[in-house]
């Protein structure tokens, strides 16, 4: 199962041919089990307010209608989660970066995501 990083879930969605070769392939083979968490919407519905992220769509019918096109797992946030990422060690700063780390190695998730950081977590496959 894999766990799409915002950045990852928004060129899925939008720009595919962003996204790297091995990421692609990850996404054709497990098309039925790939998950979105809710967090992801937050950080883009807060990027999209500032002005750092552009949208063809307002963020909210567009994660809707993302989700729905690309047949993605939602993941609620679980309270487990939170108190796990505040445990893990100071690799990344990024709140957001931490609970999708701390649902991968809850769940046993595979990550895909571009960011050069998330792979020094221990116990957590990233996909790039």
């Amino acid at each position: 199962m894999i766990l799409l990083d915002t950045h990852a879930f928004v060129w899925l969605a939008s720009t595919p041919e962003r996204l790297s070769g091995a990421a692609r392939a990850a996404v054709r083979k497990n098309a039925s089990t790939l998950h979105i968490s809710c967090v992801s919407a937050w950080e883009i519905a807060l990027l999209y307010r500032k002005k750092r992220l552009l949208l063809p769509l307002p963020p909210e019918r567009f994660i809707e209608e993302a989700i729905a096109h690309l047949h993605l797992i939602e993941l609620p946030l679980a309270r487990q989660t939170v108190l796990h990422s505040v445990s893990l060690p100071p690799v990344h700063n990024d709140p957001f970066d931490r609970v999708l780390i701390a649902e991968c190695r809850l769940n046993r998730f595979s990550l895909i995501s571009a960011d050069r950081v998330l792979p020094q977590y221990p116990d957590v496959d990233v996909i790039w």
